[in-house]
């Protein structure tokens, strides 16, 4: 690579690029990155639904081979990931939505907006589980 020059052959000094060594990772950085991987996760997961739908449509047989293919323990844990994808990025949405009323933009509400969309889509993932395995104890 060439160096930079001040035109005379004089070595100009420049500072270096921040790199993220520099960065300490901030909790709404961390979320912005999860946001983005967790639409771009929706994707296969939304796949993986349509195929489901589309055996369900197809017939008993087709039904049962991928009913039971997503019944295994890594279907489930793709399941699992995909139901936690999908709360967390909505939960995501919902801060952008607030954050569009102009509002949150403090560095406090902005943490405490971001420990919440943490916490929020893990105890909802559990939750929706929990139902989904258990049910609602009734029938």
């Amino acid at each position: 690579m060439s160096e930079a020059t001040t035109g005379r052959g004089a070595k100009v000094e420049r500072p270096l690029s921040p790199h993220l060594q520099i960065y300490t990772p901030l909790v709404n950085m961390v979320m912005s990155i999860l946001h983005r991987i967790t639409g771009a996760a929706l994707y296969l997961g939304t796949i993986i639904l349509a195929a489901w739908l589309v055996a369900a449509a197809s017939g008993p047989q087709a039904f049962a081979t991928v009913s039971g293919l997503l019944d295994t323990w890594p279907g489930r844990l793709v399941l699992l990931g995909y139901t936690w994808a999908l709360i967390h990025h909505a939960l995501g949405g919902i801060r952008h939505f607030i954050w569009d009323f102009g509002v949150g933009y403090d560095l406090d509400t902005v943490d405490k907006l971001s420990w919440g969309t943490i916490a929020g889509s893990i105890i909802l993932t559990a939750l929706v589980w929990y139902l989904a395995l258990f049910g609602l104890g009734g029938a």
